[in-house]
């Protein structure tokens, strides 16, 4: 075992990187002239993003606001969970609320540990531990193969490589 190279495929958020975007879209709604008396603010409400303004078109500006902030400052719009995209009537205004996905859920790690068998090269092992995905070979090399194959596979979960030895 000890001459087995290995590393974690995992699905993590920078916390703070999302309040620094979501703080971002705050500023920028609030100075942005299309935004003006629609009653249009996003914020945190425990673990959920709520978006509200006074029209259905103005929360999908709002949403499309916070996305720009969040690719800016190097997150994934797949860890964005904002379920059916639709904005719903909440009194005289207009909500969307929306999570922060992490870790792995077991079906996309039995998904993305398919593929390693699948498309991977030989003797590459994938071991599922939580909500993390260990992957092990004796060769580096077979492990850079496995990283570009999960790279290019299309997957709806945003992927990082940690603990690489």
């Amino acid at each position: 075992m000890a001459n087995e190279s290995s590393f974690d495929v995992v699905s993590k958020v920078d916390r703070q990187e999302v309040d620094n975007a979501l703080n971002q879209a705050v500023k920028e709604i609030a100075t942005r002239y299309d935004f003006k008396n629609v009653g249009a603010s996003i914020a945190w409400s425990g673990e959920q993003i709520v978006m509200i303004a006074n029209s259905p078109e103005r929360v999908l500006a709002i949403l499309d606001v916070f996305e720009t902030k969040l690719i800016r400052r190097g997150i994934s719009l797949k860890s964005l969970d904002t379920g059916e995209k639709e904005p719903r009537l909440s009194g005289k205004e207009y909500r969307l609320e929306a999570s922060i996905v992490e870790g792995l859920s077991s079906e996309n790690a039995k998904k993305i540990a398919k593929i390693i068998r699948d498309e991977g090269p030989k003797g590459v092992k994938a071991q599922i531990t939580g909500d993390e995905l260990r992957v092990s070979a004796k060769s580096r090399d077979d492990l850079q193969t496995v990283i570009a194959v999960l790279k290019g596979a299309d997957l709806d979960v945003a992927l990082q490589f940690a603990n690489y030895r």
